[in-house]
């Protein structure tokens, strides 16, 4: 798996002048090969629009598409697979849906919650919250780097770190252990998600 891993937030987006398919076009071209469409404002008809038009993008560049909780607007337009949270629905009930060649990511917010899904049918894990940000606001139980590792020393799926990872932090981030590092504002609010994809990237090369 790429170790950068971009997730969109539309508003973000917005207020630094971009639409969420050029920050995907742009953060593609510099290196990304995983994109989650994080939608949670939009109608059923305008996630599909942006998603099948974010589809035609990450196929492109060999990325793959991951939809955040929306296991019909993944199969509308048959994304590469679909992200839930501990209050979504179920992973194995997720998995009957979209079969067996799709990838499933799951929130783990700490050691508690991995301990439930030993047997859960996942082929990832977003490893949540790390640090304060401003893309979730319920931030009472940050995990911090130790957390952040503890988690990431008790099981053997690949794991994605997120909440408050920008380019002071990237570095500390992956030397926890984690497999990846997923970003939001650092990318969707930056004035050139390109230069931005870059220097992320450059900044995981060499913290291995």
């Amino acid at each position: 798996m790429s170790p950068l891993y971009l997730v969109t937030d539309s508003l973000i987006a917005r207020a630094a002048g971009h639409t969420v398919p050029f920050v995907v076009e742009e953060a593609c071209r510099a290196g990304v090969k995983w994109v989650q469409l994080r939608e949670k404002e939009l109608s059923t008809r305008e996630f599909v629009v942006v998603a099948a038009e974010v589809k035609r993008i990450t196929q492109h560049y060999g990325a793959k598409l991951i939809i955040n909780d929306r296991v019909d607007v993944a199969l509308a337009v048959d994304a590469d697979g679909v992200h839930v949270g501990q209050d979504d629905m179920p992973s194995i009930m997720v998995r009957s849906l979209i079969g067996r060649g799709k990838v499933i990511g799951l929130s783990v917010n700490n050691l508690a919650e991995l301990q439930t899904i030993t047997d859960a049918d996942v082929d990832y894990l977003g490893v949540a919250t790390v640090f304060p940000t401003g893309t979730k606001q319920d931030t009472s139980s940050l995990l911090g780097l130790d957390g952040l590792g503890a988690i990431c020393a008790q099981t053997n799926l690949p794991t994605f770190a997120i909440g408050g990872i920008n380019a002071s932090t990237i570095q500390q981030v992956m030397q926890t252990g984690v497999t990846g590092a997923a970003v939001v504002s650092a990318i969707c609010g930056h004035p050139s998600p390109y230069e931005a994809t870059c220097a992320l990237i450059q900044l995981i090369d060499e913290s291995v």
